[in-house]
């Protein structure tokens, strides 16, 4: 598995994207649909393939994404550009539809590409999400962690520290990975 060899390109810049996310719409609509009833079939409510990917390319708020794996495309998302209600007025970006073919699942691929498309149109909003939180911990921690009564200050557990850090990282690794 290597993910580091995944990008995303905008599927504007070569005809060829265009033509390979047709190919493979009708397998992303199949998925959609699998066992759930919720999505109508195409064509039972006016919508044809084409109408739909021709919307991903005419709308100017619209980014189509064509994900690759060592040059080969392997999937695709779909970014939506919408003015903020709130203010401050700001552009946010939402994923609207995100798929990855089936025989390149479960290899790394989807999870890098989001990274890389969250860092395209949504890096800042990491830091925003932490402000509240690393605000909040301060107060509480200010309020309720004891001072103190060691009259002198204590070293630091170097040994405990390095084997908790492998520790959490184990775990979090299984987790992961299972």
């Amino acid at each position: 598995m290597t993910p580091a060899t995944v990008s995303v390109r905008d599927a504007r810049a070569a005809p060829a994207d265009r033509l390979w996310i047709q190919s493979v719409y009708r397998d992303y609509l199949d998925d959609l649909n699998r066992g759930t009833g919720l999505f109508p079939k195409l064509g039972e409510v006016g919508h044809r393939e084409p109408d739909l990917i021709a919307h991903w390319f005419g709308d100017p708020n619209t980014f189509p994404l064509v994900i690759v794996k060592d040059s080969e495309p392997v999937g695709f998302a779909r970014v939506v550009r919408i003015a903020a209600t709130a203010a401050p007025a700001r552009i946010e970006y939402r994923m609207a539809e995100f798929f990855v073919a089936r025989a390149r699942r479960r290899l790394g691929i989807g999870q890098t590409a989001v990274q890389l498309i969250l860092s395209r149109f949504a890096w800042n909003f990491v830091f925003i999400l932490n402000l509240p939180i690393v605000a909040a911990t301060l107060v509480a921690s200010a309020r309720v962690v004891p001072t103190s009564r060691a009259g002198s200050a204590q070293r630091i557990d170097g040994i405990g520290g390095v084997l908790s850090t492998l520790g959490i990282g184990t775990l979090l690794y299984a987790i992961i990975e299972a």
